[in-house]
């Protein structure tokens, strides 16, 4: 069906206004990038360099940067003779600005800080001031604006570095915390007191020092830097910086972050750079279930009681980590309302105080009193040992409880014996272990008391444990299955040894008669070459006999006490056999100390937090940076010239190309109208003139 001419003719100008219409959106979206860097050069020139950049304080006096106090305080002259006449006299908040900046600008110290660091600690002044004396007069504003430290200059007793002793600091190869501060600064000033505490605290693990922005050089290379190089402060003074162990340059130093707190302070350093455990804080509700309940029987338990509630200083982190395979640590805080509990439960009076808590059954030992590092650690190696000390693959040498080892008398020793109470742990084994601290009292006293004429029938085991022949321990008969069952081999060892299958605890007592065979070690040959099966033999022998006697009698301490002496007189006296066997090896403990836990494991120096807030930090400092504008506004240029020149290209073609095909088309256009001049007009014409649409017959219809 043809369609007519007029509606051809209105459908061009809609088809023109859709082309133009696609033609501007195609142009807005193909310069959309260097339009978006165009306004943000501009928001960036405009907005955010003049809240970067504002006025300095010599500019409020009409001064250059860095005047000279002179300069400072003739320029004040001038501007305030001026202010005699009221039509010349300043708003008050004028008159602040002008007013803080003489203040600032005269103060040495003040005058140092911002110069070189841009450092104005009573910045808020001038926002305080501008809303107390909004709309009054410059004349009722009270002077001075700025307040002074109460002393120029901190405490000396601690070091002060300066540039030419600052390497002398890392000579004995320890971390060292450096406080950065001014002497002239109020919250420098202020924070003296608490910098010697934490100075106390750090004696003996870590060097502490400050240095004073007088020193420039020196502070300068401490500081952090600005995009354009100006050193500053990022939480103002007092600034922390630490050197861990080993580091002596600023690539390796790390900043403090935190607000200037005692407790925030030293957590910080003791964990981040001298890798040291948290001692946790428990409250009498918790304290039996999560800390008695769950240490080591072997370990004796330490409470520290506090008053303030701070956490361990680095130096009793310390001596945890040096005494983990000993003792356990944790902290309490003192409330008077809870005094009478604590008294009752542990015989503390007051706070600070430190109770040791060792076998069952034994009184705590209770230190009152503030503790320095060198009276804290004489306390604890005085009791870093239970009464009745655990047999373990870590202290059977020691004890004297090992056929590969020697007596604790010396090596010269040839017969020395070990009492041993092997047992699950259960009431009946702290009870045993009760008794046996008596029996092991009781032989120690009668030494001291009985003349030497007398003899008693305890007299062996009293001489022998005396001359440290004979050691008492027990054994955790569950952990240490084969090494019990090996020495309490009989047919209720189940009892004993190994996991509990029912109700029933036995502990059960024996003693280890140790002898080694002077005469065949003393007479074996030296570079003789031995037979393979005598080099197996002497791999797989302990070096030392061993004979076991298992007691079955009563409890009483007098019986044990007399069995024990009868089996030492026994040893001594008659020639027993010389029996050598191989002793099943000790179960070793877990070789974790207890700060390696999950609950207490020391954090990473670099976190995933910490790793967030350092590159929003660099976002931050680069948006201060002048040349940003410049460089979004150039890459704005290049980014539109290239867009420009790659679709004038582009156009180019397309235009070519269009002038191409219209010449084809013209040139087969006019070889089509030659062509067909002499055909009748019904086969070239589109509408042949004098025609018409014939009617179609309706006969179907009509039938």
């Amino acid at each position: 069906m043809a369609i007519p001419a007029a509606a051809k003719a209105k459908a061009k100008p809609t088809e023109t206004a859709t082309a133009n219409s696609s033609s501007l959106t195609s142009t807005v979206r193909a310069y959309s990038m260097p339009l978006i860097l165009f306004l943000a050069a501009m928001y960036f020139q405009l907005s955010i360099i003049p809240k970067s950049f504002p006025p300095s304080h010599y500019d409020v006096l009409g001064l250059r940067s860095q005047s000279s106090v002179e300069e400072v305080k003739e320029a004040y002259d001038n501007v305030s003779s001026t202010w005699n006449s009221e039509a010349q006299a300043p708003d008050s908040l004028e008159f602040i600005k002008i007013r803080y900046a003489y203040e600032l600008l005269t103060n040495p110290s003040w005058k140092r800080n911002y110069d070189n660091f841009g450092f104005e600690e009573q910045i808020d002044v001038i926002e305080k001031l501008k809303k107390q004396y909004a709309g009054e007069s410059f004349s009722r504003i009270d002077l001075p604006l700025l307040e002074s430290a109460a002393s120029d200059s901190e405490d000396h007793n601690l070091p002060v570095l300066t540039s030419r002793d600052f390497q002398t600091m890392f000579q004995e190869n320890k971390p060292c915390l450096i406080k950065l501060c001014s002497f002239g600064s109020k919250s420098c000033d202020q924070f003296s007191q608490a910098w010697k505490r934490i100075a106390g605290f750090l004696d003996g693990v870590a060097n502490a020092a400050q240095i004073d922005l007088e020193e420039i050089q020196l502070a300068t290379y401490l500081a952090e830097r600005k995009p354009t190089r100006q050193p500053f402060f990022r939480n103002g003074l007092p600034s922390f910086v630490a050197f861990p162990q080993g580091c002596k340059s600023a690539k390796c130093l790390i900043r403090y972050e935190g607000g200037p707190s005692i407790d925030s302070i030293t957590d910080w350093f003791a964990t981040t750079i001298l890798g040291l455990p948290r001692i946790l804080y428990y409250s009498k509700e918790s304290l039996a279930e999560k800390f008695l309940a769950k240490v080591s029987l072997h370990k004796v338990k330490v409470i520290f009681f506090s008053k303030t509630g701070e956490r361990a200083a680095p130096f009793i982190r310390q001596v945890a980590k040096n005494y983990w395979a000993h003792a356990s640590f944790a902290f309490v805080l003192w409330r008077d309302e809870e005094s009478s509990f604590w008294f009752n439960s542990f015989e503390v009076e007051s706070a600070p105080a430190i109770v040791f808590l060792k076998d069952p059954g034994v009184k705590p030992v209770v230190y009152h009193g503030s503790f320095s590092n060198s009276r804290l650690l004489n306390i604890i190696e005085q009791n870093k040992e239970q009464e009745l000390p655990q047999l373990r693959s870590t202290t059977s040498m020691q004890l004297g409880c090992d056929a590969h080892g020697y007596s604790r008398a010396g090596y010269d020793t040839v017969t020395w014996y070990c009492a041993v109470i092997a047992g699950r742990h259960s009431p009946q084994l702290s009870q045993m272990r009760r008794t046996m601290r008596r029996v092991q009292e009781n032989l120690s006293n009668e030494v001291e008391s009985v003349p030497a004429d007398e003899e008693p029938y305890t007299a062996p085991a009293a001489h022998a444990l005396k001359s440290k022949r004979l050691t008492f321990a027990w054994l955790d008969g569950e952990a240490q299955k084969k090494y019990c069952q090996f020495f309490l081999h009989s047919e209720t060892s189940y009892e004993t040894c190994g996991s509990r299958t029912d109700m029933t605890d036995v502990p059960k007592l024996f003693i280890i008669r140790y002898k080694r065979n002077v005469t065949e070690e003393s007479d074996k040959p030296e570079g003789r070459p031995k037979s393979i099966w005598d080099s197996l033999r002497d791999q797989e022998l302990d070096p030392a006999a061993q004979l076991v006697a298992k007691y079955n009698g009563s409890d009483e301490i007098s019986e044990i006490t007399k069995w024990i002496s009868q089996i030492i007189k026994d040893g001594d006296a008659r020639e027993l056999p010389h029996y050598r066997t191989r002793t099943p090896q000790l179960v070793p403990d877990d070789s974790e100390p207890i700060w390696s836990g999950s609950v207490q494991r020391i954090p990473s120096t670099i976190t995933i937090k910490q790793s967030i807030i350092g590159i929003l930090r660099g976002v931050y400092d680069r948006m201060e940076d002048p040349r940003i504008g410049p460089i979004l506004l150039l890459a704005a240029l290049m980014s539109f010239g290239t867009i420009w020149l790659r679709r004038s290209q582009v156009t180019q073609l397309s235009n070519q190309s269009n002038s191409k095909d219209k010449s084809r088309r013209r040139r087969r256009d006019r070889t089509g109208a030659a062509s067909t001049q002499d055909l009748p007009p019904s086969i070239t014409d589109l509408e042949p003139r004098d025609s018409y649409e014939m009617p179609l017959s309706g006969s179907d219809s009509d039938q």
